[in-house]
This record gives C-alpha cells, sequence and structure tokens, in this order.
C-alpha cells in the first residue's frame, strides 16, 4: 500500500492524468517552453510588454485559450475527419478568443483598448494550435488540459519577466505604480519602443538558455 501511495505521489496526479501530469507541466512550464525553447508566440510577445498588466491579462488569455481548446479538441479527436481537422481546430480556437474577447469589453474595457487586435491574433499564434494539433489529437482530455494550461502558464512567465524590466527601466514604474522616482532615475526611452523589446527578449533568453546549459553540465 505505501509503495502504491509513493508511486502516486510521484506521478504528480496520481491516476488522472496517467502519471504524466508532472512531466507535462515541466516540459510546458520550464523543459519545453514556448518562448524560450520553441521560439513561438514571440511577435505578440514583444507587443504587449510593454506594461507588466498587459503581460499578464495576454497571458491569461493564452492560458485559457490553449487549455479550453486542448479539451475540446481532445474530445473530438476521434470525431474529426482528417481532411477538415485543423480546420476545426481553427474553429474551436476562434471559438476561445472570442469569448475571452468578449469577456475583457464586459468587464476590463480600458485593457480591451490597450490590447486593441493582439487578443484576436491568438487564433494564430502558433503555440496554441501547435499544442492542439501536436497533444490534443494524441492524448485525453484531462492532460490535454494540462498540457495547454502548462503552456500557457510558461509564456505568460516570460511576458511577465520581460514587461517587467521594460516597464522598470523604461518608465520607472510597474503595474502603474511609481517605482523609481524621476527625482533620481531617469527612464530608457529606447525599452518603451520595438528594439527595447527585441533586446530584452533576445538578452532574456540568452541568459536562461545559458544557466540551462550550465546547470546541464
Amino acid at each position: 500500500m505505501s509503495d502504491h501511495h509513493a508511486q502516486a505521489k510521484s506521478s504528480g496526479c496520481g491516476g488522472l492524468c496517467g502519471g504524466k501530469c508532472g512531466s507535462t507541466i515541466q516540459d510546458g512550464v520550464i523543459k519545453n517552453n514556448p518562448i524560450i525553447h520553441q521560439v513561438l508566440g514571440v511577435c505578440s510577445a514583444l507587443a504587449v510588454t510593454s506594461k507588466l498588466e498587459n503581460a499578464l491579462v495576454m497571458g491569461a488569455a493564452l492560458v485559457f485559450v490553449t487549455a479550453m481548446s486542448n479539451a475540446f479538441v481532445s474530445l473530438l479527436r476521434h470525431l474529426m475527419p482528417r481532411r477538415i481537422r485543423m480546420i476545426v481546430e481553427v474553429a474551436i480556437i476562434a471559438t476561445f478568443v472570442i469569448i475571452f474577447d468578449q469577456f475583457l469589453k464586459a468587464f476590463y474595457w480600458d485593457m480591451s483598448k490597450q490590447l486593441g487586435p493582439y487578443v484576436g491574433l491568438i487564433i494564430t499564434n502558433c503555440i496554441v494550435m501547435g499544442r492542439a494539433e501536436a497533444f490534443a489529437t494524441q492524448n485525453p482530455p484531462l492532460l490535454s488540459i494540462v498540457d495547454g494550461a502548462a503552456n500557457g502558464i510558461g509564456y505568460m512567465i516570460i511576458l511577465a519577466l520581460i514587461a517587467v524590466f521594460r516597464e522598470l527601466l523604461g518608465a520607472g514604474t510597474l503595474l502603474g505604480y511609481t517605482a523609481l522616482s524621476t527625482a533620481w532615475y531617469e527612464p530608457n526611452v529606447l525599452l518603451m519602443l520595438a528594439p527595447g523589446a527585441f533586446f530584452t527578449a533576445g538578452f532574456l533568453i540568452w541568459i536562461i538558455n545559458a544557466l540551462r546549459g550550465r546547470k546541464d553540465v
């Protein structure tokens, strides 16, 4: 009995995901992070990271859309004809993107205006389609939800790190509150522009990969 409990505990989610929950979460958040290791979703990541608040909302949108679309693609994986499978996947993804967009417009209008078309562009985000096609079509619904949420969280963490650096040093604020007083700090305007976003993302990817490489050695 004790051996059984030990195995269930080490599996992360016991028997619910066939013992694959822990490894799936690790892959999505750390080992196979969609931005750091796959370099996916970079354009939207750079476009919304001038403010931490925007980055967190965009990350939440991706978590919701990826998890829910993975769930429905997995549920329908045996029913979708192969020749129209990707069309069905896009339709499912678009449905959840519209739901989230309407939620923002109803309850968070200012943020909806700031993010503009970027929420809608989640429909074309390679991360969402990639997880639906590569994972959800081959795995059960619960594990597919875990995979979608993990990849979304991995994406959100990187967005938040980029946004913290850009907003803090580029505007001297965090979440709209003054963090670095202009009495002694001169904001670096370059970090709030597109080149600053590329430099920040590249620098962050380099640091994380360098640390990971050193750890693996």
